[in-house]
């Protein structure tokens, strides 16, 4: 990136004489003072707005409420008082609170959406909407939500079946970035973004030798050789741990700084972000996927104590044991995989996430990272349903897209189910929404409702009522 001067300075001989610029200066004064006057204007007509919408007092009635954390009302009543949950029961007292019947329907809270490129990608074809890598193998100092579009059309299009949150997860070299919770809803980066960062981002190098790999790029390039694919490998896990050594090296004199066994050191972007996670702060989010991977990772990890996440995990049912034992919990990403190997059954994707919980696993369900995967972040509950249609209880199959990844992302005080004290970020659907027969129909975050429209409704207003063949435009017939 170029930097750019802030003391650029004009020429002499563009000066103003002295009396001229006392009258610019003045001018300038008097316009920045208007305008500043307004901008506190508009800016307290709309905190007041926001402020009254988010204080507004409501008692969602007659809906099946699944707590998710709970006991599931069947009906239930659910107080929401200055965007939060004020009480929860088969029936509450709301005074004079504005009452929404929503009999016959069920009440959820948001879904929470890891492991994605929402908001990072929006078109595979347009370059300039790939926003997901970076350049370099080692990038600890990439933030992802702060590259988050937030005019993107996927993410409308995503809140429109309940996803409330998600993770936008940075690419490119071994260790790609960090990440951060992002909310579907909101004007900004910087004002979506409610939890930074949760975690660090490690591509597991490839343990596999193939004999018909050839480098990237498009099919191009000379076939590497099983050594030179050993090499390879060799080569980068060897720099993966010379950069965590290096980190470690660096929070050492960091201390030692501290208490003044030393002096000060410079600070430097990449290491500062690595601070947290070489001191077992915040998790590593390993993402691997075939068996010796997983087991590699989970040896690294171990011995150095770094507290990981497993992300993506196609094979890691075999090493459920494994996993377990380490108390290492699995962003399952791989439901609609096919079957990598041709001795495994069609099913094996689909009863993967329940032989991780039933060994033990905490199993949340995650996205994949490709635009496509993106742009069907929306079908993350059909992930969960798919897993329960094969042995999941339901109970898990639901906390996999709620509670569980609240808890992983460090948002379970405020997130993740319906119960007192935690945000009225919550949806309505007129059936299970682990059933792909089910709508959204309405949507509060924070205690305001929100609008469901999107890319998908706007077409589909449009062209339902469209002209049939025998009329006019107008409607008339020919």
């Amino acid at each position: 990136m170029k930097t750019r001067n802030p003391k650029l300075q004009r020429s002499s001989k563009f000066q103003t004489p002295n009396s001229v610029c006392k009258f610019e200066h003045l001018m300038n004064f008097g316009a920045w003072c208007f305008a500043a006057a307004w901008s506190l204007v508009l800016g307290v007509l709309v905190l007041a707005s926001s402020n009254s919408a988010l204080a507004q007092n409501i008692v969602l009635s007659g809906a099946t409420v699944h707590t998710v954390s709970g006991e599931t009302f069947s009906p239930g009543q659910v107080l929401i008082q200055n965007g939060k949950i004020a009480a929860v029961g088969a029936t509450v007292s709301g005074g004079s609170a504005q009452t929404i019947e929503l009999k016959g329907q069920h009440l959820y809270p948001g879904i929470i959406a890891m492991d994605t490129l929402l908001g990072l990608t929006e078109i595979g074809a347009v370059r300039a909407t790939q926003d997901s890598a970076e350049v370099g193998e080692f990038t600890p100092d990439v933030e992802s939500w702060i590259a988050v579009n937030p005019d993107s059309e996927l993410i409308p299009v995503t809140r429109a079946n309940g996803i409330a949150y998600f993770e936008p997860v940075p690419e490119g070299g071994l260790v790609s970035g960090q990440s951060g919770l992002v909310a579907t809803e909101g004007w900004t980066s910087e004002q979506r973004a409610i939890k930074k960062p949760i975690g660090l981002h490690l591509f597991w190098p490839n343990m596999e030798l193939e004999a018909s790999a050839r480098e990237r790029g498009r099919g191009r390039g000379k076939a590497k050789s099983m050594e030179e694919q050993a090499a390879d490998r060799r080569s980068k896990l060897r720099a993966t741990e010379d950069f965590f050594e290096e980190a470690k090296a660096y929070a050492k004199a960091k201390e030692a700084s501290a208490k003044g066994a030393v002096g000060a050191s410079e600070k430097i972007p990449a290491w500062e972000a690595m601070l947290p996670y070489v001191r077992g702060e915040l998790p590593i989010m390993v993402h691997a996927d075939e068996t010796r991977q997983i087991k590699a990772a989970v040896d690294w990890a171990e011995t150095n104590r770094y507290k990981m996440i497993l992300v993506g995990g196609r094979d890691a049912w075999m090493s459920a044991e494994l996993l377990a034992s380490r108390k290492i919990p699995v962003v399952y990403s791989d439901t609609f995989t096919l079957p990598a190997h041709d001795t495994e059954s069609y099913d094996v994707h689909f009863k993967a996430p329940e032989v991780l919980r039933k060994a033990g696993v905490q199993v949340i369900f995650g996205n994949g990272l490709s635009t496509m995967d993106a742009a069907l972040t929306k079908n993350l509950p059909y992930a969960a349903a798919q897993a329960m249609a094969f042995g999941m209880p339901e109970a898990e199959a639901l906390k996999g897209i709620t509670l569980y990844p609240a808890q992983l992302a460090g948002v379970a005080d405020r997130l993740g189910s319906i119960e007192v004290g935690k945000e009225a970020t919550l949806f309505v659907a007129d059936g299970d929404i682990l059933d792909i027969r089910a709508h959204v129909t309405r949507m509060w975050v924070a205690g305001k409702e929100i609008s469901l429209e999107n890319r998908h409704t706007r077409f589909y207003d449009k062209y339902k009522n469209r002209p049939k063949g025998n009329e006019q435009p107008d409607g008339t017939p020919q």
